[in-house]
């Protein structure tokens, strides 16, 4: 049976380690908190109470943090404590030239990194139906094949080392987009005293329609905003997406204002909400605020 470390039992990193082990991998779990790795224990994994517990033994360490610091430092961690040849692979979404940089550091000492940013929210990690661009070596990426089918299913090797991480800038470029788009337009519909939901159901039949559309719809209309992607990771990535840009002098003026968008309701306090309350700041700017409802009514400002 394959070991699996798996470091970061978040929002993503919990279902998808529960996911391996449904398929026959012997996961071993780390978190900073505690009560996730309880949470993994019911599920019939293992837990640890360091990243280098988690990596020492491990066949495969698997990565889900939130930001590129906290991936140097778990990198760091592993590199430290695990075997050599060991398969590094790091599902969170950081700076392409960060990930590039630490995967040569890895190679240097005798690991074998991925980086394979994931697409699909916290419903594609629970359904193992994530989309997964990988970024390394064509040798490595056939290594991990097992490791990525029980989490996912779109997988695709798009280049060297950073590759995967660039797609995945472009993914959330794409989705910042589309959400504010379709708030602007939810906005725009209620103005008029249209049925939203009557009019979604229309639009999502013909060339409007997006998965965008049929998953953050839905929790807009409801105005739950529990978080599935959190306001402050999609900020994180708007940065990351906007710098990246900037490096190799393309232009995204589209883009450029969607990240300003999700920086203001960051800047509000509103960083735990999900994504889809980009609407929020729409209705906001048309004069048209209502407060969030989340699961029990619950206001997040409070």
């Amino acid at each position: 049976m394959t070991s699996i470390g798996f470091v970061g039992l978040g929002i993503m990193g919990a279902p998808m380690a529960r996911n391996l082990v449904k398929a026959g991998f012997d996961v071993v779990g780390y978190n900073r908190s505690r009560s996730a790795v309880d949470a993994l224990l019911t599920a019939n994994g293992r837990g640890v109470r360091s990243v280098a517990e988690a990596a020492a033994d491990a066949d495969v360490v698997a990565i889900m943090v939130p930001d590129s610091p906290d991936v140097a430092e778990v990198m760091a961690a592993v590199f430290a404590s695990a075997r050599p040849g060991t398969l590094v692979i790091d599902f969170s979404s950081i700076r392409p030239d960060v990930s590039a940089q630490l995967a040569a550091d890895g190679k240097a000492q005798g690991f074998r990194v991925l980086d394979a940013p994931v697409s699909g929210g916290e419903q594609g990690a629970i359904d193992a139906v994530l989309s997964i661009m990988v970024g390394g070596d064509a040798d490595d990426f056939a290594s991990a094949q097992p490791v990525l089918t029980a989490v996912g299913k779109t997988i695709v090797h798009v280049g060297p080392n950073g590759s995967g991480q660039t797609v995945k800038a472009a993914n959330q470029l794409i989705v910042a987009g589309n959400i504010a788009l379709l708030a602007e337009a939810m906005v725009f519909l209620d103005a008029y005293g249209i049925d939203v939901e009557a009019a979604l159901e229309v639009l999502g039949g013909g060339l409007a329609g997006s998965t965008v559309m049929q998953r953050k719809g839905t929790s807009m209309l409801a105005r739950n905003f529990d978080p599935g992607f959190r306001i402050a990771l999609h900020d994180k990535d708007m940065g990351i997406v906007t710098a990246a840009a900037r490096d190799a002098g393309v232009v995204i003026p589209v883009g450029a204002v969607v990240a300003q968008l999700v920086a203001s309701l960051k800047a509000q306090g509103l960083g735990g909400l999900d994504h889809s309350a980009l609407i929020m700041i729409i209705e906001q700017l048309s004069g048209r605020s209502s407060a969030p409802r989340q699961r029990g009514g619950a206001d997040p400002r409070a």
